[in-house]
């Protein structure tokens, strides 16, 4: 089977767990072009990884044998690049968040679909050792339906990171902890637990830091299966401790703490697995492993191969996005709002 040729469209913060991931998968794919727009950003992408480069995304929309892009751009950018990759004809794998704005995201899946390209997210805690196991065992039926669930990210960002131009602006990231943190954890929740129906939340800049967004939320989620759950993120919380998802089951419980798994059931089993480690969470955002990016590219590949809805899709990530809307909308609003559909 030929590999799978694959164009990449920015080279900052986030470039190096998927270029590390791209380098690892060269047995399905093969990087034709990253494209960067300084010429030192594009030195370091030769001399780190090796790869070709490229001053302009026509590279990649002018290559009609380039089947997929990348794109690793800051969340503003999204939307116009997006719609040339789909005009292109060019499946896409977006870094998340879709755009600063629920109705850009919106926009950007609907070109997708309505140009029959696939589009991807880049969720890739859906696929560490932990979480794929605890899908496994909600598939079996083994933790029964679920009850609650708490959603906690107490991570830490100095004020250095945002004084960074952009950072924590609504004009470049849309947001703060909700659309650039807690995002990936609030998706792996919702991919366990279905659709929030109604949301009651507090958000609030801190005196931690000084920036536009918020950096701590605090919120409370009616399911539409009936499940009640809290959310609390902020990266605000020194020296950042790991993420926590709790399920409460009718057969049991589960708690993923960073990439370890505790699942505690009423017949007296007990599945552990994977590490607690802070991933991400403390003052350096890139220290994690990016086995999950791998993982999460593999399953990209094979989707366009048999031309099937990527895990997760832009459609799981339009969810995530409606979700956050909400609560935020609900702390300006003080008042409790019913989620749009998606």
């Amino acid at each position: 089977m030929s590999k799978l040729r694959i164009g990449v469209i920015g080279a900052g913060m986030a470039f190096a767990p998927h270029a590390k991931s791209l380098q690892e998968s060269g047995a399905e794919l093969e990087v034709v072009t990253v494209v960067a727009r300084s010429e030192a950003s594009r030195n370091k992408v030769r001399e780190q990884y090796g790869f070709a480069v490229s001053d302009s995304p026509d590279a990649v929309w002018n290559d009609r044998s380039i089947d997929a892009v990348m794109i690793l751009t800051p969340p503003n950018t999204h939307h116009d690049l997006v719609c040339a990759a789909a005009q292109a004809g060019k499946h896409i794998l977006l870094e998340k968040p879709l755009d600063v704005s629920l109705s850009k995201a919106r926009a950007l899946v609907e070109v997708c679909e309505r140009n029959n390209v696939l589009l991807g997210a880049v969720f890739q805690h859906r696929f560490r050792e932990s979480s794929v196991r605890l899908r496994d065992v909600f598939a079996q039926g083994e933790l029964g339906d679920i009850v609650s669930i708490s959603i906690q990210v107490p991570w830490w960002r100095p004020q250095s990171y945002y004084d960074v131009p952009g950072r924590g602006t609504l004009e470049r990231d849309g947001g703060g902890v909700l659309l650039t943190q807690a995002i990936h954890t609030i998706d792996l929740a919702l991919s366990f637990a279905g659709t929030v129906e109604s949301v009651f939340a507090y958000a609030a800049t801190s005196a931690v830091h000084r920036m536009e967004t918020e950096d701590l939320v605090a919120a409370s989620l009616r399911f539409k299966n009936g499940a009640i759950g809290t959310l609390h993120a902020s990266t605000a919380c020194y020296p950042g401790y790991a993420e926590q998802i709790r399920i409460a089951g009718t057969k049991g419980s589960a708690t993923l703490e960073g990439d370890a798994l505790a699942i505690n059931l009423f017949d007296g089993r007990q599945i552990l697995c994977g590490s607690p480690s802070v991933q991400g969470g403390g003052a350096d955002p890139m220290a994690f492993s990016h086995q999950s990016h791998c993982a999460l590219l593999r399953a990209f590949v094979q989707a366009v191969r048999s031309q099937s809805a990527p895990v997760p899709s832009g459609r799981d990530a339009l969810r995530v996005h409606v979700l956050i809307e909400a609560m935020l909308r609900s702390a300006r609003e003080a008042r409790p709002v019913m989620l749009a559909d998606c």
